[in-house]
């Protein structure tokens, strides 16, 4: 589920058993089996099958009952809306990861082949260079600087 905004790790400990959560999260147990039937709430089990609640839980619970009650949405639209909410944590995840890789790559590409120069191996193989520093001198080694197209200097 959508993490509230302002929970910290400890909030995903499941330590209120269904009387306690429905109590902070001003609701009657049943709306917090129902909810739970719906999966707009789901909660820890212990291994009697006691549903234990975690603060996000309760949060969730608040947040469910304000958007059914305040806003009018049904409990479908509901579902969908926490779903979605779900989906756009994970693609922001991703990015973020992407992002990363990305930086990585650039930081590679960069530290090889960011000046663009390349040599002529001694047999006629294509090389990376260091801008500046001339390659070793072999038979038949030519150098070429590489500059892409729009790039050129007059």
């Amino acid at each position: 589920m959508a993490a509230p905004r302002g929970f910290s790790p400890d909030d995903d400990v499941p330590v209120f058993v269904i009387s306690v959560a429905a109590t902070l999260a001003g609701l009657h147990a049943q709306t917090l089996r129902q909810y739970d039937r719906l999966g707009l709430v789901t909660p820890s089990r212990t291994r009697g099958g006691g549903r234990r609640y975690s603060g996000r839980d309760v949060a969730l619970l608040r947040e469910v009952q304000r958007l059914s009650q305040e806003e009018g949405v049904s409990l479908a639209g509901i579902q969908r809306i926490l779903e979605l909410e779900n989906q756009v944590v994970a693609l922001r995840s991703r990015v973020a990861e992407l992002q990363d890789e990305l930086e990585q790559a650039r930081a590679a590409a960069h530290g090889h082949l960011g000046a663009r120069v390349f040599a002529v191996g001694p047999s006629g193989e294509v090389v990376p260079a260091r801008a500046g520093q001339r390659p070793r001198v072999e038979r038949n080694q030519a150098l070429v600087l590489w500059r892409p197209l729009g790039s050129q200097r007059s």
